[in-house]
C-alpha cells in the first residue's frame, strides 16, 4: 500500500484485461504501487471472477482504500467512489431528480401547459389532463446519477468502492443489499435499472460497528491489518525510491514498537511514509531521540499519545537502532 489522492478516473478507451491468476494479479497492483499478500491479492481475484463484492475490513490506514485504488489502476478500469457517512441516503448514493431544470422547464412549457389543462372543468379534471406530460419530468433528462447508479450504468466495467461503509446508517446498509446481491437497482419513476456491465465493488470498513449478516453473506471477506515489518520496509522503498536500508528499518521498527503500545490512534501506513519523508527532508540518516521527540507530531495526532511515546522515547528509539544494525547505511 502505499497513499494516494482518490479520486474518481479510467484507463484510456476503459481497458479491462483480468488477470489469469491471483499471483499475476498480484504483480500487477505492485506495478501500481500497491504491496499486497497473498491473501488479500487471492480474494480480490476471487471477487473478480466469481462477481462477488469484497468486504475489506480491518484497523483505519492500512491500505483497503488504497487497494481499490490500485485495483482499477491493475485492471485498466475506472475508479467510482462513494464516502459513507452518518445521514447518507439513496439521493446521495444513487441519484437524485434535477428539480431546478425540472422547473425551468416547466417555466418554458408552461404556455403548453395551460393548452392541456383551458378545457378542465375542474382541478381533478386538469391533473388528469398533465398526467401524461407528467411522466417526461421524471426521465432520463432530468436525471441526475451519484456513484451508484454511475457505475451500474457505466458501458465499461469500474471499481465501485463504497468506502467506510460502517459509517453510514443500518438503513443504508440495508438499502445497498439490491445493489450488492442483484447488481441492480430500482427507481420507481423509471423501473429496474441493472448493470450493463457488473462493477468490481470494494467495501471498507474499520468496524466502528458491526456489519449485518445480511450484508456479509453477499460480500467475500478479507482482513487487512498492519503489514509486517518486512512488507512495511518494501511499502518505504516503493513510497521514497532511494531510502536508505538502515534508515528503512529503523522507520519500521519504531513505528511498530509505537503500534505495540496502548495508544488511541495507532500510526497509519501512510503516517510511517510521512515520517520517512520528513526525516529525509531534515537530512537525517538514522533515528536519534531529538530528532524522534521533535517529529513525533508527524506519527502521533493526540497529545496523551504523544505524552505516552516520550515517556518510553529510550526504548522505541533503542528498538529502531536494532533493527537498523544490520543493514547498510548507503
Amino acid at each position: 500500500m502505499t497513499p494516494h489522492a482518490d479520486h474518481d478516473g479510467g484507463a484510456p478507451g476503459g481497458r479491462d484485461d483480468t488477470p489469469a491468476s491471483a499471483g499475476e494479479l498480484d504483480a500487477r497492483l505492485a506495478a501500481a504501487s500497491y504491496i499486497s499478500d497473498q491473501a488479500t491479492s487471492l480474494a480480490l481475484w476471487l471477487a473478480l471472477r466469481m462477481d462477488r463484492p469484497l468486504l475489506l475490513e480491518g484497523p483505519a490506514g492500512v491500505g483497503k482504500t488504497d487497494l481499490a485504488r490500485a485495483a482499477a489502476a491493475a485492471l485498466g478500469r475506472g475508479l467510482v467512489r462513494l464516502q459513507c457517512y452518518e445521514g447518507l441516503d439513496e439521493a446521495k448514493a444513487l441519484y437524485e431528480w434535477d428539480y431546478a431544470k425540472q422547473m425551468l422547464y416547466t417555466q418554458l412549457l408552461r404556455d403548453a401547459v395551460a393548452k392541456e389543462i383551458a378545457g378542465a372543468a375542474s382541478l381533478s379534471d386538469a391533473a388528469r389532463a398533465i398526467a401524461g406530460s407528467e411522466a417526461s419530468f421524471f426521465s432520463e433528462h432530468f436525471l441526475i446519477a451519484r456513484p451508484l447508479l454511475a457505475a451500474l450504468r457505466s458501458e465499461a466495467p469500474v471499481v465501485l468502492l463504497i468506502d467506510e461503509v460502517d459509517r453510514a446508517d443500518p438503513e443504508f446498509e440495508a438499502f445497498l443489499l439490491e445493489v450488492l446481491s442483484e447488481m441492480q437497482v430500482t427507481i420507481p419513476e423509471l423501473g429496474t435499472i441493472r448493470a450493463a456491465r457488473p462493477p468490481l465493488v470494494l467495501l471498507t470498513t474499520n468496524a466502528t460497528r458491526e456489519m449485518t449478516e445480511a450484508l456479509r453473506r453477499r460480500c467475500l471477506h478479507a482482513f487487512l491489518d498492519y503489514p509486517p515489518p518486512s512488507r512495511e520496509v518494501a511499502i518505504l522503498k516503493v513510497a521514497i525510491p532511494g531510502i536508505e536500508p538502515r534508515l528503512a528499518a529503523q522507520v519500521v521498527a519504531f513505528v511498530g514498537a509505537l503500534r505495540a503500545m496502548d495508544l488511541r490512534k495507532l500510526p497509519a501506513i501512510s503516517e510511517t511514509i510521512d515520517w520517512a519523508r520528513a526525516l529525509l527532508l531534515l537530512g537525517r540518516r538514522a533515528i536519534s531521540p531529538e530528532v524522534a521527540r521533535e517529529t513525533l507530531g508527524v506519527l502521533l495526532k493526540h497529545q496523551r499519545d504523544r505524552s505516552d511515546a516520550e515517556a518510553r522515547l529510550g526504548a522505541l528509539v533503542k528498538a529502531a537502532e536494532q533493527a537498523g544494525a544490520d543493514e547498510p547505511a548507503t
